[in-house]
Parts: C-alpha cells; sequence; structure tokens
C-alpha cells in the first residue's frame, strides 16, 4: 500500500464557524507568532499533558534562565495560549485547552515530516 492512497482516518479540522474575518485571522498571526519561538514552543510542549510552574519548566528546559521563562509565559498568557492557577504562593501554568494542544503537535509533528523527507498524510475534501 502507497502512502498516497492512506485516508486520514483522525478527526477533521475543526469547522470554523462562518467566514473568517479580520480578527480571526489576526488572533491565528498572533498566535502563530508566539510558536514561532523555539523557547515558548517548548514550553508550550512541556505544558502539552500537564500544569507546571516556572521552577520546574525552567529545569525542563535547561538553557533558559528564569527570568526569560517568567517574560515568555507572561507572553503566552497575553497570547491566550497558557491560563494560570494559584496553588499557594506557586503560580501553575497549563494550557489554554485543546485546540492549543493540538496545535504545538501537529506543528512539531509537520516538523518531523519535513526532517524525516516522509509523505504527509492525505487530505480528502
Amino acid at each position: 500500500m502507497y502512502a498516497r492512497n492512506v485516508q486520514v482516518t483522525a478527526d477533521p479540522a475543526p469547522a470554523i464557524h462562518g467566514d473568517a474575518t479580520a480578527a480571526v485571522f489576526g488572533a491565528a498571526v498572533a498566535a502563530l507568532r508566539m510558536l514561532g519561538d523555539e523557547t515558548r514552543l517548548r514550553l508550550l510542549w512541556h505544558l502539552r499533558d500537564e500544569e507546571q510552574d516556572v521552577t520546574a519548566l525552567t529545569a525542563a528546559l535547561g538553557t533558559a534562565a528564569r527570568p526569560a521563562v517568567s517574560q515568555h509565559l507572561a507572553k503566552l498568557r497575553l497570547a491566550g495560549l497558557v491560563t494560570t492557577r494559584r496553588d499557594g504562593r506557586r503560580v501553575l501554568y497549563r494550557l489554554h485547552g485543546a485546540h492549543v494542544r493540538r496545535l504545538v503537535v501537529e506543528s512539531l509533528a509537520q516538523a518531523e515530516h519535513l526532517l524525516a523527507s516522509a509523505p504527509h498524510p492525505r487530505i480528502d475534501h
């Protein structure tokens, strides 16, 4: 069986309700810009399955200083990609929903396909 003959059976892309407006495109571009920074993409990747605080995220990255991680998290929060919750003195960060998780996972899956020169799943409309 050839890869081009395989249909994608995963959930279809979510429908946009009505026509995409300039505001929707603007919000999408802003979110994608946040993913355009490797540190922020790594932070989102580490938050894909569980909430974490700045200390844990700084340790997970290993290459960024705590103030830099805090600044990146603030940008992600302002962009609506992460949310926070207080646990005593700690602030815990988590992804803002399944859409953000899918965006991060699919972005990295696309990169893996490009690096491996692997065939992409076909889209049948």
